[in-house]
């Protein structure tokens, strides 16, 4: 009897140690996130179910499709109107400045939607079908009435005149394009850092590195733009590189939408600019009101909720303190002519809402740093161009067309993305034990403004030795300098090397230091930093060339560049980047980084609470 017994209750106790396995199992399984997403059902979500490099990969493919889509259109664009509509070089290289700089307009706005009101799965979705429209009405238009007669539009052969409607219609497709791309390219890199839950520290160590992997996507798929699709559109296989284009864009559209069961979702916050004017306006109204002595008498919201929707508490801190008036309470906030409102908004508002407008005033100064980088990295497109141009550009009697040389940056930024992630950050992160990314973004983002120095004086300097090696008064010669246009790699390499520190830290910075209800606007800020540095570097060429220019002085850069001194502009450069750079790390001292709650509702607590 006593076996028998002693048999049951080894069997009992295995059972039992099963079912524990088994429901631990479950429970890991079942395990929610710790930044407060949910699943498109609206429900939290669930680790083992969502997010992570799975919906993370979907996301890096869809983008180095996109960008493959985008670039194709955009980098010949010059040459599709100059070739194909017939405008000249001006008329042609300022419509597509105004196109460029239409892109970036539409990034905020695809930014304010996404974070206000449609939430960034369904702002990059819309953008993207639009992106997709945009790109097959302009091959539709290009194969049906613009490339006539056929075979037009290549080197030698230049198209017919065009009707009002049709230039109309090619016009439409091209701003399509513009709103589609721009409208989905902050929210995606947001919406992929989604997937990766900061509150887990293995998670919060992917959700670093996708920011890298987010980078080199969009370079292969611009590498692959600038250069098979590139050498079909120049041949005057306008309607084939179209197509391409527009099947990419189809291709990532579809493998995003395959994705819709995986993601995890934020809530949108609401509109930002009511809730940043109520504190402005609310500070101003008790600009001789009394402080309170300790930072808890402040108004806050009890609990874990927050006053912005799906966002998460932020902590107080010392900056700005004019704008803590905003959260003194006082007897006439609870004055209202609205009875469902408890107090008056625009007189009381959280600890949350101020600290929110702080932190964008916190950011500004960064980010204003980065406007002169990003003039330096436009000279890859312009100066650099123009520099190899004049170069000697045949290698026996091959020929390198002087465009194809940012193939080194694209191949650059590969190299050290991987060297990065692979190499130095672990050997920093032993070196520093106390924090577990290596290096800040903000140090990162002040190492590339230091290599973006180096890419400018190695650019002067073979600007010096091409005017060294010059071929008398040579003019609209094949090659007005014996130098040849190899000795360009090093410029293109170290710009690339700086973008993987600039703009990779750059998207990491503003995505973590943006508040829960501005994180798509954060992504916004790196596009308009590109923006506005190509607008700067215009202004800064004028500037030059006004006031070097005079008195039958052929300037720094003139048209013919073997009179002119391009090699001082390159130095203005580096010398207004050490000013910058400077003030950089001054700013970066100041800076103070935002403190955030856990999460503002505790998914255990809200199950508890349904049941």
């Amino acid at each position: 009897m006593a076996s028998i017994e002693e048999y049951k209750t080894e069997k009992i106790s295995d059972f039992r140690e099963m079912e524990g396995r088994n429901n631990k199992a479950v429970q890991e399984e079942e395990e929610c996130t710790l930044d407060g997403s949910i699943d498109r059902h609206g429900r939290p979500a669930i680790k083992g179910k969502s997010g992570g490099w799975q919906a993370g990969f979907l996301i890096l493919v869809n983008q180095g499709l996109a960008t493959l889509a985008f670039f194709g259109v955009g980098v010949n664009l010059v040459l599709f109107l100059t070739r194909v509509l017939q405008q000249n070089n001006a008329e042609a290289a300022n419509n597509v400045s105004k196109w460029t700089g239409t892109v970036y307009i539409f990034s905020l706005v695809g930014a304010f939607v996404s974070d206000s009101y449609w939430g960034r799965y369904k702002t990059c979705a819309i953008f993207q079908v639009i992106f997709v429209l945009g790109l097959v009405l302009l091959s539709i238009s290009s194969h049906a009435f613009l490339l006539k007669p056929a075979g037009c539009g290549d080197r030698q052969s230049l198209c017919g005149s065009h009707s009002t409607v049709e230039k109309g219609v090619f016009y439409l497709s091209i701003y399509l394009i513009a709103l589609g791309n721009g409208g989905y390219q902050p929210s995606i890199a947001t919406f992929g850092a989604d997937q990766f839950d900061e509150e887990d520290p293995q998670e919060g160590l992917s959700k670093v590195a996708f920011f890298s992997y987010f980078y080199l996507a969009l370079n292969l798929g611009s590498l692959f733009s600038n250069t098979i699709l590139d050498y079909f559109e120049d041949n005057g296989m306008w309607a084939l590189g179209f197509w391409a284009s527009s099947g990419s864009a189809f291709v990532a559209l579809v493998l995003f939408l395959c994705g819709t069961p995986r993601y995890r979702h934020f809530k949108p916050g609401g509109n930002p600019l009511p809730r940043v004017c109520r504190v402005a306006v609310a500070a101003a109204k008790k600009w001789r009101v009394e402080m309170p002595p300790r930072i808890e008498d402040l108004h806050e919201v009890d609990g874990k909720e927050c006053a912005i929707n799906g966002g998460r508490k932020i902590h107080h801190t010392k900056e700005f303190k004019f704008l803590d008036r905003a959260a003194v309470i006082t007897a006439k906030d609870y004055i209202t002519h609205d009875k469902a409102l408890p107090y008056n908004p625009w007189r009381l508002c959280t600890i949350t809402q101020v600290e929110e407008v702080k932190c964008i005033l916190r950011l500004l100064p960064i980010w204003l740093c980065t406007i002169l980088y990003s003039v330096v990295f436009t000279q890859m497109a312009s100066l650099f161009v123009e520099q190899g141009a004049v170069m000697k550009t045949t290698i026996s009697n091959f020929h390198i067309p002087p465009a194809s040389m940012s193939s080194f940056d694209i191949l650059s930024v590969a190299g050290f993305i991987l060297f990065y992630r692979r190499f130095l950050n672990p050997l920093v992160r032993r070196l520093n034990k106390k924090d577990p990314k290596g290096l800040t973004e903000l140090q990162r983002m002040g190492v590339g403004l230091v290599i973006a120095i180096m890419a400018m004086v190695a650019a002067g300097i073979v600007e010096i030795y091409r005017l060294k090696y010059k071929i008398g008064d040579c003019y609209r010669c094949k090659s007005p300098s014996s130098l040849s246009i190899l000795w360009q790699i090093p410029q293109y390499a170290l710009i690339g090397a700086s973008e993987v520190f600039m703009y990779v830290g750059q998207l990491e910075f503003f995505n973590e230091q943006a508040p829960d209800g501005l994180k798509s606007f954060g992504s916004a800020l790196c596009m308009t930093s590109i923006s506005l540095g190509n607008y700067v570097s215009s202004l800064l060429v004028t500037i030059v060339m006004e006031i070097t220019a005079k008195d039958d002085r052929p300037g720094w850069i003139p048209g013919n560049l073997n009179k002119g001194h391009m090699d001082r502009f390159y130095f203005l450069l580096a010398a207004l980047t050490t000013v910058d750079f400077a003030i950089y790390v001054a700013c970066a001292k100041w800076y103070r980084c935002i403190k955030l709650e856990k999460k503002c509702i505790d998914h255990n607590e809200e199950e508890i609470d349904r049941v």
